[in-house]
């Protein structure tokens, strides 16, 4: 079994070596026969222009290069968003005719400091010569070496599509104009106000249980609104994970091993050496206060002799050692303080001179002197520090040097208790020191606990078992209990996504899960870092729509609440404000000064269809029972006042130009993406 454990080990490896050759074997037979697929060489298409794949995926990778620290599948999409948008401006840019001129070319290297300040490229008077830039190109362009031509041909196309973009942008900016009609409803819609009285009875008043929607009701619901609830195509899997988790055997062992070495730690004069040597987590020299120690072994640890080791202990799944190589007092420190800022100190906003700053700090030194146990209550009332006056101007685990010189030196250089005044650049501070505490060094040998290679076969027949019983269709959910693993559910996986919940990255399994050869119900064992992954398919959406189960968190609320206002409404009895109240059991409320603008009802929220009839409705006439947010109302109408008319309205016409042009590219952009013909591929790789 041992062995068959290391074949699985290296079973990675060997699918690569193999599948290079059968890639290779058969790309080169694709080719010679002509049969090479379409997909195989596109990683997709906008508007009938292909991305080819092998561009793209050099693309990928110098993403992935520079982008430090992001995923391959992160490379992935974003080079693939790039594309997509590179493309469609692209072809609206040639439409529309934009292209830049050798003079807007130049005018746009003439803004560019690297060019722009280069002595190679200044005449005599100091200022860019346009002739020695272009003579300065022509060199490049005949030299014997076209690496630097070509770096600039491609840095040429960058700084043209660049400048293009922002030609077209100038122009999509330009085109938004709001009038002065405009500009007065943005006014009116902020200026006028309505008072009017209202019952409401709340959804909320009716339990969910009362009501009940079901799958087609939400899907047809979403039908009638296709853009508003849009979905890439998404699928659902069940899985259940058989951990390589170590026994307790292995532990056993483990710590018969590491007990080998403590012998030798008692004794090695070189403690940060041994433990770089022979540890997996390596030497830290930092002192460590008692609570910055594993909880559960603080005390030994911490009062541990010079020189002397404890363990082995289990800590973070690591068998460790621990040798104590020295002790700091005082090495940090608990204070408190209130800070009594003056007008003109760094980042003061009081009013106070320093002499009133200076009377103030004294006047509470005498009291936290007076009453010590006070003084967080005194900090919370009168510290202008706001990054400490909420906990009582405390401040734990000072390091020497933290703090400011004066408040550092009055906290290490005084005895626990003590309680003074100091100045600083930031005011005057009372200061009470509340504790100090000591810190060790320690060497630690930590070595992690793994599962032995029985451990991992044992878990690999358990998973293997799981996996074969599984796909005689028996019950995913009752195996699992059986075998005492729980099912975990993942739910709208797109067909681009890196990571499977409770799993972290799998581009593996997200790809099996659309593979046209993957039907529902289809069963698959995974060997990830974690251990045996068992996966179902449980579902696959192309509709289109989003599933059903993130449908039901938008539109079972909003369906619920549909059939609650029909009940709801045989309640609300009555042609009057008063008989509605009384038949419903609710009360008649005011609503005070409400605009169109910030339709919001006080203690209930935005009803801008309620605020919307209230403006509509004539003093003393009562509506009809309107369906809100929140509930359902009967309002009866007071008064409405109009604002007068401005002289005017610029200042509602620049605020709502400047609005629309920040939102308009991007506006431009979504509408050309959404009737683009997309043909995305990535479901593939």
């Amino acid at each position: 079994m041992a062995v068959l454990s290391k074949i699985r080990q290296r079973t990675g490896l060997l699918i690569i070596v193999i599948g290079f050759c059968l890639l290779a074997f058969l790309v080169g037979d694709a080719f010679q026969s002509g049969t090479f697929g379409s997909d195989a060489n596109e990683i997709g298409s906008v508007n009938g222009t292909d991305i080819p794949t092998q561009e793209f995926l050099q693309k990928v990778a110098m993403a992935e290069k520079q982008g430090q620290g992001i995923s391959n599948t992160q490379a992935f999409n974003s080079t693939w968003e790039q594309e997509v948008r590179s493309i469609i401006l692209s072809e609206e840019f040639e439409k529309l005719g934009l292209k830049v001129g050798d003079e807007q070319f130049i005018n746009v290297i003439k803004q560019n400091p690297n060019f722009a300040q280069n002595p190679q490229f200044l005449n005599a008077a100091g200022l860019f010569d346009e002739n020695k830039f272009k003579e300065f190109l022509k060199s490049i362009k005949n030299a014997p070496n076209q690496e630097q031509w070509l770096q600039w041909k491609a840095f040429e196309g960058n700084i043209e599509k660049y400048t293009v973009e922002q030609m077209y942008n100038t122009m999509i900016k330009s085109g938004v104009y709001t009038t002065k009609a405009e500009g007065k409803l943005a006014y009116k819609l902020e200026a006028d106000k309505v008072d009017f009285d209202y019952v409401m009875v709340p959804f909320s008043s009716i339990n969910d249980d009362q009501v009940k929607v079901t799958d087609a009701e939400i899907i047809d619901f979403m039908k009638k609104s296709p853009k508003k609830y849009k979905s890439d195509n998404t699928t659902s899997i069940d899985f259940v994970l058989f951990e390589n988790k170590p026994s307790k055997e292995d532990e056993l062992a483990m710590s018969s091993k590491i007990n080998e070495l403590k012998t030798k730690f008692d004794s090695v004069s070189n403690v940060g050496k041994f433990v770089n040597e022979n540890s997996d987590i390596k030497f830290d020299s930092t002192y460590l206060a008692k609570k910055d120690l594993p909880l559960e072994f603080q005390e030994q640890l911490f009062n541990l002799p010079a020189g002397s080791v404890f363990g082995p202990y289990v800590h973070n799944g690591h068998q460790c050692l621990s040798r104590m190589i020295g002790r700091k007092a005082n090495a940090t420190a608990k204070a408190s303080h209130i800070l009594l800022a003056y007008k003109g100190a760094p980042q003061s906003a009081a009013t106070r001179t320093k002499e009133e700053a200076q009377a103030l700090a004294n006047s509470l030194l005498a009291q936290a002197k007076a009453n010590p146990d006070g003084f967080g209550m005194l900090a919370m009332t009168n510290s202008d520090d706001p990054g400490s006056k909420n906990n009582g101007g405390e401040y734990d685990n000072i390091t020497p040097g933290q703090m400011v010189p004066q408040f550092n030196d009055y906290v290490f250089n005084n005895p626990v208790g003590s309680i003074g005044v100091v100045e600083t650049d930031f005011g005057f501070h009372v200061i009470k020191v509340s504790g100090k505490n000591d810190a060790v060094l320690m060497g630690t040998v930590a070595q992690k606990i793994q599962p032995s290679d029985a451990t991992i076969d044992a878990t690999y027949t358990k998973a293997s078992q799981f996996e074969s019983d599984a796909l005689e269709n028996k019950d995913f959910a009752a195996l699992a209990k059986k075998s005492g693993v729980e099912v975990v559910n993942a739910n709208n996986i797109k067909a681009f996504d890196e990571y499977v919940q409770g799993l972290g990255s799998q581009r593996e399994i997200v790809r099996w899960s659309f593979s046209s050869d993957t039907d529902i119900n289809s069963v698959k064992r995974f060997e990830t870092t974690q251990g045996f992954v068992i996966a179902k398919l449980k579902d696959k959406n192309e509709t289109g729509l989003l599933p059903i189960e993130l449908a039901k968190q938008s539109v079972e609320p909003l369906l619920k609440n549909k059939k609650k206002a029909e009940l709801i409404k045989k309640k609300m009895n009555g042609n009057t404000l008063e008989s509605v109240a009384k038949s419903s059991g609710a009360s008649v409320l005011p609503a005070t000064g409400v605009s169109l603008k910030t339709p919001v009802i006080p203690n209930i929220g935005s009803e801008p269809k309620v605020v919307g009839k209230a403006f509509n409705l004539a003093s003393g006439k009562t509506s009809e029972i309107i369906e809100g947010n929140s509930g359902m109302y009967m309002i009866k109408g007071k008064s409405v006042i109009k604002a007068a008319d401005l002289p005017s309205y610029t200042t509602y016409i620049n605020q709502d130009r400047t609005q629309n042009q920040s939102y308009s590219v991007s506006k431009a952009y979504t509408a050309l993406k959404d009737k683009a013909e997309i043909k995305d591929n990535r479901g593939n790789f």
